[in-house]
């Protein structure tokens, strides 16, 4: 079962591979270019991981307009 502590052990996979992706790139001319793609993919698919992660443990089920006048709600 997924609990909170999934969140904080996907972050710091995400650093450690940040790190090892920015010691181990290849060197040249791109360098800067290869670290910059790697860092970024990781921390993208972590965000969208963690967003998606976050929105089904806690959802909104059942959001409530507060403008709307409560006898025109729909039920």
């Amino acid at each position: 079962m997924a609990n909170g502590w999934s969140i904080i052990i996907g972050l710091i996979v995400v650093v450690i591979a940040s790190v090892l992706a920015w010691i181990f790139s290849p060197k040249g001319e791109n360098q800067t270019v290869f670290r910059s793609t790697l860092i970024l993919s990781f921390v993208c698919c972590y965000l969208m991981w963690a967003i998606t992660f976050l929105a089904q443990w806690h959802p909104l089920i059942a959001p409530k307009r507060s403008d709307i006048r409560p006898d025109r709600v729909p039920e």
